[in-house]
């Protein structure tokens, strides 16, 4: 005996049961005869209001068998639990990409699409997704339902709040399996996988550009548009992302939200406190494929790859010069204007660049940071430091391209190399005088203004020249030198034989 179908006269979908039918042709008259006595939303079927009636009263009647975590509904739990089984039923027939939820194969079906169905009343955004469409729509109503029990911060979404949560409970659920690195949260996990695959696979449609996350994307492509919508009061700097802007906000308020926990040390940025908890580790990630040398941060790395190539990018509209590096160029520029931005809280000496303050600040500290391993001197720049171990080394890599004589000092090859090329690019202002270095000229302006920093302390006699106290210094010790020979005499005699 055939079964009697039950046909609806809308679709023709055809139900074994009327029962079925009945429930299925409220899709078409959108009827709901079942409401909440709570909060009175309607729904068409009874499993619905029961399943809604469990966010009130908070009751999860169903547990999972491995890992105890409860839902209200019996469809969650068994979405939950293909996340211990890795089984995705669903799949796309676009790109064979497959999925545990059927929810999530519908949403990933809108990137081939490109279909958006909902569309925000007040300003007319379009969106794939309806949940997208009531989390937009928030940011008209100003509507954070969602609260923090810590720190009482609001939030638009559910889900941002739990993200949030792990801020304070420090749990990282979501780990990789190649590297066992913790992340709080999945998109950070995905994202970091990329960094093993080297797979980017966001595009931006004008360059084609390559990115691993979507969020530099967007970031990028705001480069093409030349938009920015953040605006700082403090400063009316402009910025395309909101994320830039609040970066930058903190340059203001002088919050440093991160901190160190080897040395306590804080900072602006996380991505700041990263690099610098690699000088406790002394890891080196990024290495250079030419020569192997490796670096902790990637920014150093680049700018290492330039020394290879010699390329330099960035050059001065002023006078031409290259660098390869957009800092040193912007150093350098305020040469031309004279600009000094950096002034110094004791002495109110200005400098145009802020290693330069630091550099002098050690001069009212005493501070020597850099010392020698051989032979414990101390050393207020690790210029002077490196400098200095060159004594013990004996190594000279500067040399003379006329005629080939080794420096230890760069300095002192470019003074020399002017002894061929006769130039002498320092001249006095009084008398116009010209000298080849600059320490001969300063010593050379003593003799105008008859200043004479150098005393005997032996006599108290002062001399204008260093060389000339320490030719004098001899008459107390009895003790002559010849400046060719080097060698000690100890009569004036004697000496001009020599």
């Amino acid at each position: 005996m055939d079964r009697q179908v039950f046909t609806c006269g809308f679709c023709s979908k055809a139900f074994s049961q009327k029962y079925y039918l009945v429930i299925h042709f409220r899709t078409h008259t959108n009827e709901k005869p079942y409401s909440c006595d709570v909060c009175y939303k309607q729904f068409s079927r009874k499993s619905y209001l029961n399943a809604h009636f469990r966010t009130h009263t908070n009751e999860k009647p169903y547990s999972c068998d491995t890992c105890k975590a409860k839902f209200k509904q019996k469809s969650h739990l068994n979405e939950h639990f293909r996340t211990h089984t890795s089984e995705k039923l669903f799949f796309c027939d676009e790109c064979g990409k497959h999925f545990s939820q059927k929810g999530h194969l519908n949403k990933h079906l809108f990137t081939h699409t490109k279909e958006k169905l909902y569309s925000c009343d007040v300003c007319n955004k379009e969106f794939s997704y309806k949940s997208s469409l009531n989390t937009h729509f928030q940011t008209h109503t100003n509507e954070k339902p969602y609260s923090c029990d810590v720190c009482n911060k609001k939030f638009y979404q559910k889900n941002n709040l739990s993200k949030h949560f792990r801020t304070h409970t420090k749990e990282k659920p979501h780990s990789c399996e190649l590297c066992n690195k913790q992340f709080s949260r999945k998109s950070g996990l995905n994202s970091h996988f990329f960094t093993h695959t080297n797979e980017k696979p966001y595009s931006c449609d004008v360059c084609n550009k390559k990115f691993s996350r979507k969020d530099k994307l967007n970031t990028h492509y705001k480069s093409h548009t030349n938009k920015k919508i953040f605006t700082c009061y403090v400063c009316s700097k402009k910025f395309s992302s909101k994320f830039s802007f609040t970066r930058h906000f903190r340059v203001h308020t002088k919050e440093k939200l991160f901190s160190c926990n080897t040395c306590g040390k804080e900072f602006f940025y996380k991505s700041n406190l990263n690099r610098h908890f690699r000088t406790h580790t002394n890891q080196k990630p990024f290495s250079c494929d030419t020569c192997g040398k490796e670096f902790s941060h990637t920014s150093s790395l680049k700018l290492h790859f330039l020394t290879h190539t010699n390329e330099k990018p960035f050059s001065c509209d002023t006078c031409g010069k290259e660098f390869a590096r957009k800092s040193v160029l912007d150093a350098h520029f305020r040469i031309h204007s004279n600009l000094k931005p950096y002034a110094c809280d004791v002495c109110n000496k200005e400098f145009s660049q802020k290693s330069h303050l630091n550099r002098h600040f050690r001069t009212h500290t005493k501070e020597k940071p850099f010392s020698c391993d051989t032979c414990g001197k101390e050393f207020a720049r690790k210029s002077f430091l490196d400098e200095h171990c060159r004594i013990h080394s004996n190594e000279k890599p500067y040399s003379c391209d006329a005629c080939g004589k080794a420096f230890s000092h760069k300095g002192n090859l470019k003074v020399h190399y002017r002894r061929h090329t006769k130039e002498k690019p320092f001249s006095c202002d009084t008398c116009g005088k010209q000298f080849s270095c600059k320490n001969i000229l300063n010593t050379h302006l003593r003799s105008h203004s008859n200043e004479k920093p150098y005393s005997c302390y032996v006599c108290s006699k002062d001399f204008s020249q260093k060389s000339n106290l320490n030719r004098h210094f001899h008459t107390h010790t009895n003790e002559k030198s010849c400046d060719v020979s080097k060698k000690d005499f100890s009569d004036k005699q004697s000496l001009n034989k020599e």
